[in-house]
């Protein structure tokens, strides 16, 4: 059988053309994804810097919303909060505002204001507050001192070390080491760094148990050794860094109620059932149905003498502070941004503002 050489090289070219056609597929097909990701990643860029402004303006219309307030006691019943408004917002500008959707540019945002006065300021708790906290929360009496001394050391500017507390010597011997901050608190997410507080204790919720079968049940009564206990709230639910110093009655909700010495959960869902009906009919005029007004209403609703000290210790009808939670959305982009505002009076400004 005799094989012509001119028949061989025709076919080694065919094979060296269909080589090079796929090749020249792949690469275009690499191209083709590598361009579709450029683009997208500019498309994402350029995404976040809308979303960057959209949020942003966002903060600023709760600033509005804010200075718009009318000054006295605040409430979840006002418009900042989400609620319908009172009697003295009626023929304010930001009646009928709503907090969900606001146009802005290409996008939206949505905004949720938490006054910062509806829970206890860390930095300006003393030792009673901070114990009664934790003995509401459930925490076992034996952390209650180490966890509330620890706290009070790493705000205070001394090195000194309270009885159960805790200093920079201690948290040098830590892996890694670091030093106690002897400045107050900046982020709630600091508690986490002091001496006696684990994750679950800032967390809150039922116990942990990796050996368990059953992860949602917990039998007998008690906790094992070393078992943490099941916590009613985090202390990430009723701390705050930023407020002004008191305890808004009108915002607060029953854990941090109940965490004022002297006020029981009784005393806590009496004011809560005050704030959601239609008030106290012996009101100031022009006062909104179901706000405090001034401390002395809780007379009738906290029986016992020592809560009535306590909240006239520790409470406010007013806030000032309020964490703005902006939610910005750019087509199918979406991003959490929060801010801290104060409010002084129709003058709010922004303490802080970042993505969440």
């Amino acid at each position: 059988m005799k094989i012509s050489l001119r028949s061989s090289r025709h076919g080694f070219a065919v094979i060296i053309a269909l080589v090079a056609v796929a090749v020249l597929s792949i690469l275009a097909g690499a191209l083709a994804m590598f361009m579709k990701v450029e683009n997208q990643l500019a498309q994402n860029g350029n995404d976040d810097e809308k979303l960057l402004w959209v949020g942003r303006a966002g903060v600023e219309r709760a600033c509005w919303i804010l200075a718009n307030e009318p000054s006295g006691p605040t409430s979840l019943k006002q418009i900042w909060a989400g609620g319908a408004g009172e009697d003295a917002e009626t023929n304010s500008p930001i009646m009928g505002i709503s907090l969900d959707g606001f146009p802005v540019g290409d996008g939206s945002v949505s905004l949720k204001l938490i006054e910062q006065e509806s829970k206890i300021n860390v930095n300006g708790a003393d030792s009673q507050l901070l114990h009664q906290i934790l003995t509401t929360m459930g925490a076992d009496a034996g952390v209650i001192s180490v966890v509330s001394d620890s706290i009070q050391d790493w705000i205070d500017s001394d090195d000194a070390t309270r009885p159960a507390g805790a200093e920079s010597d201690y948290y040098q011997g830590l892996t890694p080491p670091y030093y106690a901050k002897n400045a107050p608190i900046d982020d709630i997410e600091e508690l986490q760094l002091i001496k006696g507080i684990t994750p679950h204790m800032f967390n809150g919720g039922p116990a942990p148990d990796a050996n368990a079968p059953f992860q949602h049940h917990k039998l007998g009564f008690g906790n094992a050794p070393g078992q943490e206990p099941d916590y009613a709230f985090g202390l990430r639910d009723v701390l705050t860094p930023y407020s002004n110093g008191k305890i808004n009655v009108n915002t607060a909700d029953a854990n941090v109620l109940t965490c004022i010495p002297g006020v029981d959960a009784t005393a806590a869902q009496n004011i809560i059932g005050f704030r959601s009906s239609e008030g106290d009919v012996n009101s100031a005029p022009g006062s909104s149905p179901g706000v405090i007004q001034n401390l002395n209403q809780l007379t009738t609703l906290i029986p016992d003498p020592l809560g009535q000290q306590q909240i006239s210790r520790y409470c406010t009808v007013s806030g000032s502070t309020y964490e703005v939670h902006a939610t910005a959305q750019v087509g199918t982009s979406q991003r959490e941004f929060v801010a801290v505002a104060f409010r002084l009076g129709n003058t709010v400004q922004i303490f802080s503002f970042h993505p969440k």
